[in-house]
């Protein structure tokens, strides 16, 4: 897998329902959470798309000079599933030699250039097709999908989300990195507040 043809897929195209207002401009360490993921993925140097999707018009401003590409995904109300094939269409459109796909969250502020490039290196030790974040006795994103699973990135919907596939091959062909942090996403004002109290 050569490194010059992974690519990476943020998601931020969630309304924010708990919190009630965008979570993906909310402020950490000076940042805003959107601000942060991107900056982050392009440290990596790998191919970086965003997926906006509700308040998208709010999010533009704050990254539209990032040498990245912006989806809108119009279905973003059916769910991150379908962000994920909105983001995944548009890297493959760029590069049909992608061999790997790397999924973010915005709202996982603890997301460094390491936690994604361990990802990267866990896959080339192990070849296997997925390597999931493993944090509280469960495994998921940030995950690394090999273009063997692509297909089946391609075809997820409201019911099929990405983590009955990560289950689906947790068995077979599935490795784990430790990554503790990734409990702490943002959802509710008191989610904010713990994130803050970890620092």
């Amino acid at each position: 897998m050569q490194t010059e043809n992974i690519g990476i897929i943020i998601l931020a195209a969630g309304q924010s329902k708990r919190l009630g207002r965008p979570k993906q401009l909310l402020k950490f360490q000076h940042k805003t959470l959107i601000e942060r993921i991107a900056e982050t993925a392009l440290e990596t140097e790998f191919q970086t798309v965003v997926v906006l999707g509700a308040n998208a018009e709010k999010m533009l401003p704050k990254i539209k000079n990032l040498p990245i590409k912006i989806v809108q995904n119009k279905n973003w109300q059916s769910g991150m599933s379908s962000s994920i094939v909105a983001g995944l269409e548009r890297l493959l459109e760029m590069k049909n030699s992608l061999s790997a796909v790397v999924v973010l969250l915005c709202d996982q502020p603890f997301i460094t250039k390491d936690t994604i490039l361990k990802l990267v290196k866990t896959q080339r030790s192990t070849g296997k097709s997925i390597i999931a974040s493993q944090y509280e006795n469960t495994s998921g994103v940030p995950a690394l999908f090999t273009k063997n699973v692509f297909d089946e990135l391609l075809s997820l919907n409201a019911e099929i989300g990405a983590k009955s596939i990560i289950k689906k091959y947790s068995k077979k062909d599935l490795a784990g990195v430790t990554f503790p942090e990734a409990r702490f996403d943002i959802d509710t004002e008191e989610d904010l507040k713990r994130v803050e109290g970890k620092i």
